[in-house]
């Protein structure tokens, strides 16, 4: 006999961080692992739950290839949990290995990265230096420190469509030193650029939606840096920015070849045809109070009426900048669908994909506590009970545990006990 109800989840409106890690990296043994690499390869790449792993401060001198999909690597600080690592893009190109041209490569989608420092040591200013790779979706960055002397540091590359989130973080490099292809939302951050020319770059050519938004964030770099170039189409957007002195005067643009007033070579003419092709959009860097320290350039000034849709600037969310298909900023956590009492089961249908932490129970109207069964990395849980025709679901009971939403997100979101019909 079937018994369906439909039910209305509360959900946490904080971050559900506190829950115990799945695994903890310890350089001095007290861990599961003593090395980050060694860690997260340990994690099958079919996963289909999210997996916190807690780093323990240290300094973890190894590359790391992140292979799975759903994977949360936590620092215990942001300044003393470390994973760094010398390479130029240069040499790994002459002699590569199985790890990766960063220091942390990310083959698995939904990554997070959270409260920690990732630095390529490589030490020379200009040349490729990678410290965070990755041709995957909905890779969020936030509270770390992202470090390099060199150009492109962070590299978010999938196929040129990927979404990315960093917030509260701190970037450092050289040429196209934060450099996404596809949809990009950055907010409270800062950069730093290591040479004199420019920090930001972005690839929106396969969807004119795709855009590079950068919210309350303040640059500064060494004299003469400029804000940002493109070689494909690009859409920015500079909201509650400050850029210091040293900024010059020159606008987001495209490159044309040669570089540097050096002599137009046939390669150099072949070179822009081909980028022709992928730059029919013109020119679209937009401005909402955004200042330079020591005067503010004309090319600046306040333009979001010319945008697409004139947004005003409290649209310009994470939601926004995603088209509404991915809002890494919300709290809200997996909301029931239809719930099925059965005879021996409980079967919860959720608004996505959930992970369960722990062992939770459910509670039926006669008394009955049903032990969770099956269902992890899924939208639907079963729990199981004892035979009963005539009784309803009435709430979860978590035992200390938790169900946390897989897909990444700025925060674990996680569901409380059902508090009633």
């Amino acid at each position: 006999m079937t018994l369906a109800a439909v039910m209305m989840l509360s959900v946490l409106a904080a971050d559900a961080s506190p829950i115990p890690p799945d695994i903890i990296v310890a350089a001095d043994g007290s861990g599961n692992f003593t090395t980050v690499h060694a860690a997260v390869q340990s994690i099958p790449k079919d996963n289909r739950d999210r997996v916190v792993i807690l780093i323990k401060d240290g300094v973890y001198k190894e590359k790391v290839r992140i292979d799975a999909p759903f994977v949360s690597l936590r620092g215990e600080s942001r300044k003393n949990t470390r994973i760094e690592f010398p390479q130029l893009n240069d040499d790994f190109t002459k002699n590569p290995d199985d790890v990766g041209r960063a220091v942390v490569n990310i083959n698995g989608s939904d990554c997070v990265l959270q409260n920690l420092t990732i630095a390529n040591t490589a030490g020379v200013v200009g040349p490729h230096s990678f410290a965070i790779y990755a041709q995957q979706d909905r890779i969020v960055i936030v509270d770390c420190d992202v470090l390099s002397e060199g150009a492109d540091t962070v590299s978010l590359w999938k196929g040129g469509s990927g979404r990315y989130y960093h917030a509260r973080c701190h970037f450092r490099g050289a040429v196209d030193f934060v450099c996404p292809r596809g949809w990009c939302y950055v907010t409270d951050s800062t950069f730093y650029e290591t040479k004199a020319t420019a920090a930001m770059w972005h690839d929106g050519s396969k969807d004119k939606d795709m855009k590079f938004v950068l919210r309350n964030c303040k640059f500064d770099g060494v004299e003469g840096w400029n804000l940002a170039r493109h070689h494909h189409d690009a859409q920015f957007f500079f909201i509650d920015c400050a850029f210091s002195k040293s900024m010059i005067d020159r606008p987001p643009y495209r490159v044309i070849y040669p570089l540097g007033g050096a002599t137009t070579t046939e390669a150099d003419v072949k070179r822009n045809a081909e980028l022709d092709k992928t730059n029919v959009w013109g020119e679209r860097a937009y401005f909402h109070n955004c200042h330079r320290d020591g005067g503010d350039y004309p090319w600046m000034k306040d333009n979001l009426a010319d945008a697409l849709g004139t947004p005003a600037p409290d649209q310009i969310t994470a939601k926004w900048t995603f088209a509404g298909k991915w809002d890494p900023e919300s709290i809200e956590g997996p909301k029931f669908g239809k719930v099925q009492v059965l005879d021996g089961k409980v079967i919860i249908l959720f608004s996505e994909p959930v992970t369960v932490k722990g062992a939770p129970r459910v509670r039926l109207s006669n008394g009955e506590l049903g032990e969770y069964e099956s269902g992890s990395g899924s939208d639907t849980l079963t729990f199981r009970t004892a035979p009963a025709l005539e009784s309803s679901f009435v709430s979860i009971d978590l035992k200390g545990g938790a169900i946390i939403a897989t897909e990444a997100s700025a925060t674990l979101r996680g569901c409380v006990r059902n508090v009633g019909e």
